[in-house]
C-alpha cells in the first residue's frame, strides 16, 4: 500500500492551519484510479490538463475566483462546456509558449469554473470508489515547536495511523511513503528524522515492520496521487473543522471539506488497560512538542 503525502499552509501565508495530508491506496487500485482520473479530465475539459500545463492542485483549482466564475451563469450543458473549456485552456497554453494574448469570453471563463468544480467532485467520487483512505494532521500555525531534531508529531501521527491501516488491511500488507519533493536539504533532514524515528524509538521500530523507513520523493506535477493529497489538504484547510478548531472557513469549500472528511480512516484499538478506543485518520494538534518537553516547561 502507498501513502502519498503533501502539505498545505506550511508557508504561514493566508492559510488557516498547517495541514500534512496523506492518501493511502493499495497498489492494485492505483493505476486504475489514475486512468479513471485521466478519463474524467478528458470527459469534462475535452483535454488532459497536463498537456496544457495545468497542475491538479487545490490552491489553483479551488481558489475563490473559481467559485465566483462558476456562479456567473446557470449550468452550461456538458458538451458545450467541454468545448468552451478546451478553447479556454488552449488559449492559455499558447500564451505561455510565447504566443500573442488571446481574449477569453465570459462564457469560456464561466464554463471553466463550472467544469473545475465538477471535476473535483468527480475526483472525490473516484477516490471513494477505489477505497482510498485519507489521513491528515492539522496543526495550529502558532503551535509550539520542537527544540530537537526528532520527527515532528504531525508526521509521527500520520505514520501511526497509516501503520494501523496496514494492520487492518491484511497480515502481510507493507507500506511505502511517498512525499512531494522538497528542497534537497529539507529532504535529507526529513529522511534523517524518519530514520531516527524508525530505528531509535520503540514505536517507530515496531512500525518499521510494516512501513519501509526510507521514503520516496517525487515531483507533484508528474504524480497524480500526490496531487490528490494536495486537494485533500486544501479541502481540509479551508472547508472542514474539528472540535477546538476556531479559524473561519470558506463556506463554498464546506462541500469539499466534508468529502475529504468522509474518506478518513477510522478504526479501533485497545489501550494498555484493554479498553477499546476509536482511531481517526484526521487529527488536530495544537502543540508539536513531545510530552516530556511540555512537562519540563
Amino acid at each position: 500500500m502507498f501513502l502519498f503525502v503533501d502539505e498545505s499552509g506550511k508557508d504561514h501565508s493566508a492559510s488557516p492551519y498547517e495541514i500534512l495530508a496523506g492518501v493511502a491506496i493499495r497498489e492494485q487500485d492505483l493505476w486504475n484510479l489514475i486512468l479513471a482520473i485521466q478519463n474524467l479530465e478528458t470527459e469534462i475539459f475535452g483535454i488532459r490538463l497536463a498537456s496544457v500545463g495545468v497542475e491538479i492542485k487545490g490552491k489553483k483549482l479551488l481558489k475563490a475566483k473559481t467559485f465566483r466564475h462558476a456562479a456567473q451563469a446557470p449550468a452550461i450543458e456538458a458538451g458545450e462546456r467541454r468545448n468552451l473549456c478546451s478553447q479556454f485552456l488552449q488559449k492559455g497554453w499558447r500564451e505561455s509558449l510565447g504566443g500573442a494574448p488571446e481574449p477569453r469570453t465570459r462564457r469560456e471563463i464561466t464554463a471553466y469554473g463550472q467544469a473545475v468544480l465538477d471535476f473535483v467532485r468527480g475526483v472525490y467520487d473516484l477516490c471513494a470508489a477505489y477505497r482510498l483512505k485519507v489521513f491528515a494532521s492539522i496543526v495550529e500555525q502558532d503551535a509550539p515547536r520542537l527544540m530537537t531534531d526528532f520527527l515532528r508529531k504531525d508526521y509521527s501521527y500520520l505514520l501511526e495511523r497509516f501503520f494501523y491501516c496496514l494492520e487492518d488491511t491484511s497480515a502481510n500488507e507493507m507500506g511505502i511513503v511517498v512525499f512531494d519533493e522538497l528542497e534537497r536539504a529539507q529532504c535529507r533532514i526529513l529522511i534523517g528524522q524518519m530514520e531516527h524515528y524508525f530505528s531509535a524509538t520503540g514505536r517507530g521500530s515496531l512500525r518499521s515492520a510494516r512501513i519501509i523507513p526510507e521514503p520516496f520523493f517525487v515531483h507533484s506535477d508528474l504524480t497524480t496521487a500526490v496531487q490528490l493529497a494536495d486537494i485533500v489538504a486544501y479541502s481540509i484547510n479551508w472547508g472542514m473543522r474539528l472540535k477546538k478548531m476556531t479559524k473561519p472557513i470558506r463556506p463554498e469549500m464546506e462541500e469539499f471539506g466534508q468529502r475529504a472528511f468522509d474518506l478518513r480512516y477510522i478504526s479501533k484499538r485497545p489501550d494498555d488497560d484493554g479498553q477499546v478506543w476509536p482511531i481517526y485518520g484526521i487529527t488536530y494538534i495544537d502543540d508539536l512538542r513531545p510530552r516530556m518537553e511540555r512537562n519540563r516547561e
